[in-house]
């Protein structure tokens, strides 16, 4: 989960990260009532969860209430690389005598984290890296021991700062470490860190990415999340439990095991490659292990429920969970949606008693379903469903 700028800057200063008042808005009237909070001089921020935002003109430097006001109208409404903008942080302004850069983040080919720093902040780290990589330290830290004192002393080493400035840059530091390890982040990075006149280490910018493994630990990430940009179907389907992503295309897939799942998607887009319309996946949709008739009806009330979708694949491996009782739960599931289901659908069985599941199915005779024995028979017919639909 990335979090807004605005959200990394509380979580910095929950965890004694020297940051700079900042107010949220989500109107230009109340940008221009921030600034006249936090002035003299304000900056107008676009939140939006992508990088770029100064390029993209969605970032200004206002020395008036008016000025904010003029600069939060251009701003909120923007699309920056697809990502709509809703809402500006109004931060203070800052008396900059140096930028730097720092990012903590999960190596995950080592197994270990890894701490880059430069003394040239404020850039595309991107282009540091490749341009000019003697300017960026790489330091490689261990995740029983974090980002201590010892690690952040490294760091500042490596990274040649002044010998007058490596406590109070390292202190800072190990404040971010605290608040990776605190907050089960994958990613900590401030650009620009900055050294102001007074000599003050303040971080200026911030972006968090936190592991959605840890977030049974954190009731709390409840608050981040950005309802008005997700598609409200995965909004749906996650209330209801559901593993589920909305793709563009016509043939809704429900399967169990995401590698499953993954080479459905592969079959439904060659299966329909030379179809009219081409149809493609509209869904990724794991049910996981255990196909009730609850989870088969809420699968197929969310994907029903996109209005893309003209056609329906399922395809069950049975395991532990007989395909028998995915069978009964496909039954039961039309049954609970009842008009709902207007769409066919295309049932492939195999695996822990499939022939079973095949007889109930075949038995129920529901108008709208489907049996094929193979998934590329299974693929084709359901592409074609999709294609007849359109």
């Amino acid at each position: 989960m990335d979090l807004f700028e605005y959200q990394a800057r509380d979580m910095f200063e929950a965890g004694a990260v020297p940051v700079l008042r900042g107010i949220v808005a989500d109107t230009p009237e109340a940008a221009a009532m921030a600034a006249a909070e936090l002035g003299p001089v304000v900056v107008v921020k676009a939140q939006v969860k992508t990088g770029g935002r100064g390029k993209a003109g969605g970032v200004k430097l206002a020395r008036s209430p008016g000025e904010a006001f003029e600069f939060a109208s251009q701003i909120l409404g923007m699309d920056i690389k697809g990502h709509k903008v809703r809402q500006v942080m109004v931060a203070e302004g800052a008396d900059i005598a140096e930028e730097y850069y720092f990012s903590l983040l999960l190596d995950r080919t080592t197994g270990k984290y890894l701490a880059l720093c430069s003394r040239e902040g404020g850039m595309a780290i991107e282009a540091l890296a490749v341009e000019r990589p003697d300017a960026l330290a790489r330091v490689v830290i261990d995740p029983l021991t974090g980002l201590d004192a010892a690690a952040a002393e490294e760091v500042v080493t490596a990274a040649g700062f002044a010998v007058a400035d490596r406590g109070r840059i390292a202190e800072v530091l190990v404040k971010l470490g605290e608040v990776y390890r605190n907050n089960d982040a994958t990613l900590v990075e401030v650009n620009p860190l900055v050294k102001t006149g007074d000599g003050r280490i303040i971080a200026l910018d911030g972006k968090v990415t936190l592991d959605g493994n840890a977030e049974f630990r954190h009731p709390e990430w409840a608050e981040y999340a950005d309802v008005a940009a997700e598609d409200p179907l995965e909004v749906s389907a996650k209330a209801k439990g559901l593993n589920y992503v909305k793709l563009d295309g016509s043939v809704g897939i429900i399967g169990n095991g995401a590698g499953l799942v993954m080479s459905t998607l592969d079959v439904v887009a060659r299966a329909g490659a030379d179809l009219p319309g081409q149809p493609r996946p509209a869904n990724f949709l794991d049910i996981g292990g255990g196909a009730s008739a609850q989870v088969m009806a809420d699968g197929l009330e969310i994907i029903l429920s996109d209005p893309q979708v003209k056609s329906v694949f399922v395809n069950v491996f049975g395991g532990i969970t007989a395909c028998s009782e995915v069978a009964k739960g496909i039954i039961d599931a039309l049954k609970m949606l009842g008009e709902k289901d207007t769409k066919p659908i295309v049932v492939r069985l195999d695996g822990n008693s499939v022939e079973v599941g095949r007889h109930i199915l075949a038995e129920a005779a529901h108008p709208l379903v489907r049996v094929e024995k193979t998934m590329d028979a299974a693929a084709r017919k359901a592409a074609e469903l999709a294609a007849e639909g359109e």
